[in-house]
């Protein structure tokens, strides 16, 4: 009675490939779900920007706390959607913490670019 060596190395390598194959499919699942709360966490927040938010001095801005607290979101998950959303900004003033969907100050004069971005 001996060990078949070519059966445990099959073995081995059908479960190493399996186990792979579940872990990049968890993962694929995970990013996909993380995708998808970002947008519609994303939307929502645009629309209530879009409702509460005038391109006028005093209203351009609201803040992170306002933000989560109309929408019942964490202040963290507002901070991290707002930052990643294209066509939310942060306020660059005295105030942290400050989003708008309003055009930045186009008069300002960009920074100098260091490098040559992909994107």
């Amino acid at each position: 009675m001996g060990f078949d060596i070519t059966g445990i190395t099959e073995g081995v390598i059908v479960g190493g490939v399996g186990g792979a194959c579940a872990g990049l499919t968890i993962m694929a699942v995970s990013w996909l779900a993380q995708y998808h709360r970002d947008c519609r966490d994303g939307k929502l927040i645009l629309k209530w920007l879009e409702n509460v938010s005038k391109d006028e001095e005093g209203n351009r801005f609201r803040s992170t706390r306002a933000i989560a607290s109309w929408n019942n979101l964490p202040m963290e998950r507002v901070t991290r959607v707002c930052a990643h959303h294209k066509k939310i900004y942060l306020s660059t003033g005295e105030k942290e913490g400050l989003w708008s969907i309003h055009a930045r100050n186009e008069n300002r004069t960009p920074p100098p670019v260091l490098y040559n971005d992909p994107f």
